[in-house]
């Protein structure tokens, strides 16, 4: 499949078209675009485009050294499946390499998928939200 996967400084994601891939995976539909215009300058972030449509995005919050965290790998409904997804986490660590430890939260059924990225379950630690 041909395919454009660049980081936000070769190609800068626009909000309106992440609005669009979130809508679609059914995603935050409470943020506002003004919102993500804002998150989308704080991040580290590639796409994935198709026919110059965004179907794919990955973002990382960090330090810029010591610890990043993957956040909202998210892929197309119509192009799942197709290893879009990761072809984004393999950009999204190569941007990530100065980085000493990268972390994220997944669902449990993703945990194998992760794992072929390198990322292993860490028992020593819990996650806590407030």
């Amino acid at each position: 499949m041909n395919v454009e996967v660049m980081s936000f400084n070769e190609r800068p994601i626009n909000a309106t078209e992440l609005i669009k891939l979130y809508s679609n995976a059914g995603w935050w539909e409470e943020r506002k675009e003004r919102e993500i215009e804002e998150m989308l300058k704080r991040v580290i972030s590639v796409g994935v485009w198709k026919n110059n449509v965004l179907i794919g995005f990955a973002r990382a919050v960090s330090d810029d050294k010591f610890r990043a965290y993957i956040e909202d790998v998210v892929v197309h409904k119509d192009f799942q499946k197709l290893g879009i997804g990761t072809k984004l986490v393999s950009r999204l660590l190569g941007e990530l390499s100065h980085i000493d430890v990268i972390s994220l939260f997944c669902d449990e059924d993703l945990i194998p998928y992760y794992e072929k990225s390198g990322f292993k379950i860490s028992k020593s630690q819990f996650v806590m939200h407030k």
